[in-house]
């Protein structure tokens, strides 16, 4: 009786069938969706920017204190609060920055185009001499701050353009990028640097590490999934199988790997940074 229902189905039920007996959702398809994955923010104190562009930052300065230099969880770098008084009501404004190396509390920081070129003040490219190092620098101008936050990261002054609009910056990376002069940074190398030298040494650190940040730890091989878990899965030995790169128009459900790969191994012989 049983193998003549199954024989009866009509092709529409037998596919659905066939749907649900499909693997099961990957990990990195469930990333996109699910609550799980994403950072912890709830102990944060807050985003890290400069302050607004105002009148009294183009055409001269604004002098601020460092009240306090904090913890945030889930960053590497201290973060320093830096008290502003408003330039159109009586009242104190509050900025959270990334701390440079140097800073302290109670020192007085300089924001604007007639700041000096000191640590820890915040000035425009276009003020500060080739070769000046510098950190939280703009990507373009007015965004409050987003090249070299990091701990231990900074940018340098490569160049400026002969009509003084544009200046090339260094970036942490090596490259190099083209701003416009207008575009602020601080003054100094983003405090916390050595971060990494420290041997990692047991598990329980990464654990510690990542709680703070968000579910991306302890991360599980592909290859040593079953297949129906992931496109690497499987086999009698531990071996992916296959090319590991993939389409950049392929499916959600196969798209591990190394994407859209241009070229892959090893970089030999890296050519001179400029």
């Amino acid at each position: 009786f049983w193998l003549k229902s199954q024989g009866s189905r009509t092709p529409a039920a037998r596919s659905a069938a066939q749907d649900v007996a499909m693997g099961r959702v990957i990990r990195g398809s469930r990333k996109g969706k699910s609550l799980i994955f994403s950072a912890k923010t709830r102990l944060r104190k807050g985003a890290v920017k400069l302050r607004a562009v105002d009148y009294a930052e183009r055409h001269g300065f604004m002098k601020g204190l460092v009240k306090n230099i904090i913890h945030d969880p889930g960053r590497g770098a201290p973060m320093c609060e830096v008290v502003f008084h408003d330039p159109y009501r009586y009242k104190l404004t509050k900025e959270k920055w990334v701390a440079v190396e140097g800073l302290h509390t109670g020192q007085f920081v300089y924001c604007g185009s007639k700041a000096q070129l000191s640590v820890g003040n915040c000035l425009p490219l276009g003020k500060m001499p080739e070769g000046t190092v510098m950190s939280m620098c703009e990507d373009k101008a007015a965004d409050r701050g987003r090249l070299a936050r990091a701990s231990g990261c900074s940018c340098m002054v490569v160049g400026h353009s002969d009509d003084g609009k544009k200046t090339r910056i260094r970036l942490p990376s090596g490259s190099r990028k083209t701003v416009p002069s207008t575009c602020r940074a601080i003054v100094g190398i983003a405090a916390g640097g050595g971060r990494m030298d420290k041997p990692v040494l047991k598990a329980g650190n990464n654990f510690h590490k990542y709680k703070v940040k968000r579910n991306s730890w302890p991360r599980v091989r592909g290859c040593c999934m079953n297949p129906v878990e992931h496109p690497h899965g499987g086999g009698n030995h531990q071996h992916v199988g296959h090319p590991t790169t993939i389409a950049r128009a392929a499916v959600p459900g196969q798209k591990v790997g190394l994407i859209a790969a241009r070229r892959t191994g090893i970089l030999r012989g890296g050519g001179k940074k400029k």
